[in-house]
Parts: C-alpha cells; sequence; structure tokens
C-alpha cells in the first residue's frame, strides 16, 4: 500500500523523516488503518502490527520514495496503484478512506502541476 510514496512526494520527505515527524507519523497510521479496516472486510489479515511497519520504515533511514524520485525527476507518478486502489477498494467495500482519499486528491493535483509545467521539481545539493 502507498501511505509514504505520496506524503514524500507531496512533502520531499525521506521515510526516516515523515516517520519521526508526529504529524506525517499520524497521518501514515490513519491512512494504513484505513487499508486495514479494508483489508478486514476483505477478510484479509495484517501479520505484522501497524505500528512495528511504521518502525520498520523509519530504520530505512532517509531513503527516497520512488514516488520522490519520480516527482524530482519531473516523470508521471504512479497514483492509481498504490493509492487509487486503496480508495477504489473502499468504496466497494463500503469503507470510509477520508485520509487516503485526501492524500489521493492531493497528489493526483501534484501529478497534474507537474505534467502541466513541464518542470522538474529538482532535489538541491542540501536535500
Amino acid at each position: 500500500m502507498g501511505t509514504f510514496n505520496p506524503i514524500s512526494a507531496l512533502t520531499h520527505a525521506t521515510l526516516e523523516q515523515i516517520c519521526q515527524f508526529p504529524d506525517t507519523r499520524q497521518l501514515a497510521r490513519l491512512v494504513m488503518t484505513e487499508a486495514q479496516t479494508i483489508a478486514g472486510r476483505l477478510g484479509i489479515t495484517f501479520r505484522v502490527p501497524l505500528e512495528k511497519r511504521i518502525e520498520g520504515a523509519e530504520r530505512v533511514g532517509a531513503h527516497k520514495t520512488s514516488m520522490l524520485q519520480d516527482v524530482e525527476a519531473g516523470r508521471q507518478l504512479e497514483i492509481e496503484a498504490l493509492l487509487g486502489s486503496v480508495v477504489e477498494l473502499g468504496e466497494l467495500v463500503q469503507v470510509p478512506v477520508p485520509h487516503a482519499f485526501t492524500l489521493l486528491a492531493c497528489v493526483r493535483l501534484l501529478n497534474v502541476v507537474l505534467a502541466k509545467e513541464g518542470l522538474p521539481i529538482k532535489a538541491t545539493a542540501a536535500s
């Protein structure tokens, strides 16, 4: 599930930064909880608790997600497979996903802006 990818694309933050900043850590937890609720409706259980998943992402360190790398390179973003599918499944099983939908809306707009402007957002030496 693409929780960290859209957050990093929008904020230009690494996995470690997302997990260490309380607001984005909470956002990741909320989106992951929505996805877990959808999975539960489909009879799927997660073997690894959500907090352990977040801790694992934090341990990866200063890694840039693939979506952030795409933003920096000016490439189209892999939105639908990573996040659009979660929102669609939520609709199908009637699980509200307000946090996932909000992230999806923002990253879809980012994709449109990047495509329209034709300007990649490059990382700077200080990033």
